[in-house]
């Protein structure tokens, strides 16, 4: 059982990262829900990290949670459950 005590040093970089791991399996996998979670869990974590601590994570992870996630979950986006340009009901 995980201790409840905060993360901290490397511990909380490992966390990080394999955060950022897990949401993008998920992204792989094509499950959108499981992979929002993951990501926003991810990203508040990485803004509790230092500048140094944040240069330990891989570019690759920083990259895909600070600007290619953003593209598609950012807050600009529908958020899920939400009808958006669906074709249903429409009138020809």
């Amino acid at each position: 059982m995980p201790s409840e005590s905060p993360l901290e040093g490397k511990a909380l970089v490992k966390e990080v990262c394999r955060r950022i791991r897990l949401a993008r399996s998920y992204w792989d996998a094509h499950n959108n829900a499981a992979c929002r979670g993951e990501r926003e869990k991810a990203l508040a974590l990485y803004n509790t990290l230092t500048k140094e601590q944040k240069d330990q994570i891989p570019q690759t992870l920083r990259v895909w949670l600070r600007y290619r996630s953003e593209k598609y979950f950012g807050a600009h986006q529908t958020q899920p459950g939400n009808k958006g340009r669906s074709a249903k009901g429409r009138k020809r």
